[in-house]
């Protein structure tokens, strides 16, 4: 085995360079799994932005849609630090308990359709909703968008709106 060749996964490699390739701005552990929530979630939500994806082979994401969720973060000028990555398949939440355990402002759905988290209303991709004092977005599973410069315009023309960008 040559060491030419070793792949790390990225929590790894975010967890021995975290000081220089990923800025947290913060000194708290990545992973939580609060005692005052029933929900696991990846991040230290200090944006309130909850993002929900639905993978049944990962905790939360594959290591390659994990590492372009990063990608989106960074053009959004946001990091983990910032939100709660929730995976629909190990928690099963609806959007109260999004509402109220995570305290959740703007929610990202990703392969999740509003109305798998029991949101009374449904719309359709990259439709900003208002909800419940609560902003979400509603995009296909992160997979599809990897391969689709089409639909990452899309995503990125409704990203730009929710989170203000020039």
């Amino acid at each position: 085995m040559s060491l030419d060749n070793i792949q790390l996964p990225p929590l790894v490699v975010a967890d021995l360079f975290k000081n220089v390739l990923i800025d947290l701005k913060t000194t708290e552990q990545v992973i939580q799994n609060q005692s005052n929530t029933s929900l696991a979630y990846l991040g230290n939500n200090n944006k309130q932005i909850c993002i929900v994806v639905n993978e049944e082979d990962a905790v939360y994401l594959k290591e390659d849609e994990l590492s372009f969720l990063l990608g989106i973060l960074a053009a959004c000028k946001l990091s983990m630090a910032d939100i709660a990555l929730v995976n629909y398949t190990k928690n099963k939440p609806t959007y109260t308990v999004l509402k109220e355990e995570i305290k959740a402002t703007i929610v990202l759905l990703f392969g999740v359709a509003p109305g798998t988290i029991d949101l009374p209303l449904a719309f359709p991709f990259y439709q900003l909703q208002k909800y419940n004092n609560q902003q979400y977005l509603y995009a296909p599973h992160l997979k599809e968008l990897m391969s689709n410069k089409e639909e990452k315009t899309k995503l990125w023309n409704s990203l730009k709106i929710v989170f203000s960008l020039g």
